[in-house]
């Protein structure tokens, strides 16, 4: 038996599992597939990203640049393969999904403190420190455990408060690049941040009501056993966003804002962006576009979309279920368990939502497995900072009503100071945020054992 046990290689065990050998502790890192796979994996390589491939804004000041700063200064090993991977995609920071997850399966496949085991685990020892880093697609068989280790620690028998939940969550379409009708569209970034990535697909006011029209009339994928789809609100179909009104997309995933069209000098009444999908320029998927339609649907409807008339999909819209625990319920400040102090949680599983979010847990997890098989201390990072921030909110929030959460500034607690402008207020509090980051980081909070000091 290794010295950590760590489950699920997606993003955040990956990238555990990174952090612990590079402590010099040694890994067991168990991924269920091939052997099993998922509704939504499409391959067997470690962190395949199966919904967007974009870990959001690489502006500065903005909250997914803090947190993606703080990881590159505390040794991120997947965010330095996500740069190596990166696409244009304007201000944001995307990847070539398939080269990102296949150089994510290399580096740590090849890291020797780590055994890679391909099964799938449905217990949970006593003992043995074990991450749980399964992601939002976790196996029934293991669900059914995690609902054990939830268990009223009276030994009642009794599950503790919302041990465990879910909700929906859906995928974004891919088209063919050379299936696009070029002449109808345009490329441009929305208020001209970053370079011109995004392929936009105007569509006027006759154009828009008719697809949006027939988005409604489209018929969904039956609901089978679902009683009541739960959705995470910042990630709606877009047909549920449609039923709340007939404007509702144009202020969501079709604004046109930004986005003047250089050929007529205006900004279109909707519009439809496309995000290149991987560094051949091959493919791109549809922004925002995620859809519970039936796939005869789907084609009928988003071929009405100025641009994508004759568009050959390599990947239509799909659902499935998410799967996380009421971590403030169950979980310590170091993601620990508070029932079972050996078993940590990582990623989606443990109420963040997003990439980038389920690495930095991952880091978190795999230091603090790393000190709990040393003997080193386990200190979390600052509230300041958008770590300590993420991990307060998972922690602390109120576990009745409790949600996934992205990194967003209203995470982050307030400044002692009154600042009207918005823009400086958010640069005060990265400065801040790096500043407290940083002390930590001096202060040896985490530093790998073979660095020196």
């Amino acid at each position: 038996m290794k010295d950590v046990r760590i489950i699920g290689a997606g993003l955040a065990g990956s990238e555990a599992a990174w952090q612990c050998a590079r402590r010099a502790v040694a890994v067991e890192l168990c991924e269920m597939r091939p052997a099993r796979t998922t509704p939504a994996h499409q391959t067997e390589d470690f962190a395949e990203l199966v919904c967007s491939n974009s870990l959001k804004s690489d502006s500065e000041n903005t909250a997914p640049w803090l947190l993606k700063e703080e990881m590159r200064r505390a040794g991120s090993r997947l965010l330095e393969i996500a740069r190596q991977t990166a696409v244009p995609a304007g201000h944001a920071l995307a990847v070539d999904r398939a080269e990102f997850s296949r150089k994510v399966t290399e580096a740590i496949s090849c890291e020797p403190l780590i055994a890679i085991r391909r099964a799938e685990v449905t217990r949970i020892e006593e003992g043995p420190i074990t991450i749980i880093a399964t992601g939002p697609l976790t196996s029934d068989a293991l669900s059914q455990e995690i609902v054990r280790l939830s268990l009223d620690p009276s030994g009642a028998g009794v599950p503790a408060p919302h041990g465990n939940l879910y909700f929906y969550d859906s995928i974004s379409p891919i088209v063919e690049a050379d299936s696009i009708d070029m002449s109808k569209v345009y490329l441009a970034a929305r208020y001209d941040k970053g370079s011109a990535d995004y392929i936009n697909c105007p569509m006027s006011k006759e154009e828009y009501d008719r697809f949006y029209d027939a988005l409604l009339a489209a018929q969904s994928v039956d609901r089978k056993d679902w009683e009541n789809l739960n959705y995470f609100e910042s990630c709606l179909p877009i047909e549920e966003i449609a039923r709340r009104g007939r404007d509702t997309l144009r202020f969501g995933p079709m604004k046109p804002v930004g986005l003047k069209d250089p050929r007529t000098g205006r900004m279109p009444y909707a519009v439809v962006q496309l995000r290149q999908e991987n560094l051949r320029a091959d493919s791109y998927n549809l922004v925002g576009f995620q859809n519970h339609l039936k796939f005869g649907e789907q084609a009928r409807v988003l071929s009405l979309i100025p641009g994508l008339e004759s568009a050959r999909f390599l990947r239509y819209g799909q659902i499935h279920r998410n799967t996380y625990i009421n971590s403030p319920a169950l979980l310590h400040p170091t993601l620990q368990m508070k029932a079972h102090p050996h078993v940590l949680f990582a990623g989606q599983i443990c109420g963040v939502e997003g990439y980038v979010e389920s690495i930095a847990t991952g880091l978190i997890a795999g230091m603090n497995a790393a000190a709990l098989a040393s003997g080193g201390e386990r200190t979390p990072p600052p509230r300041a900072s958008a770590f300590g921030s993420l991990v307060h909110y998972i922690t602390q929030a109120e576990s009745k009503n409790f949600q996934p959460a992205n990194i967003t500034f209203d995470l982050l607690p307030a400044l002692d100071r009154k600042v009207r402008d918005r823009k400086e207020r958010h640069r005060l509090q990265c400065e801040l945020a790096l500043q407290e980051f940083g002390e930590w980081l001096r202060r040896g909070a985490f530093e790998p054992a073979s660095a020196e000091p």
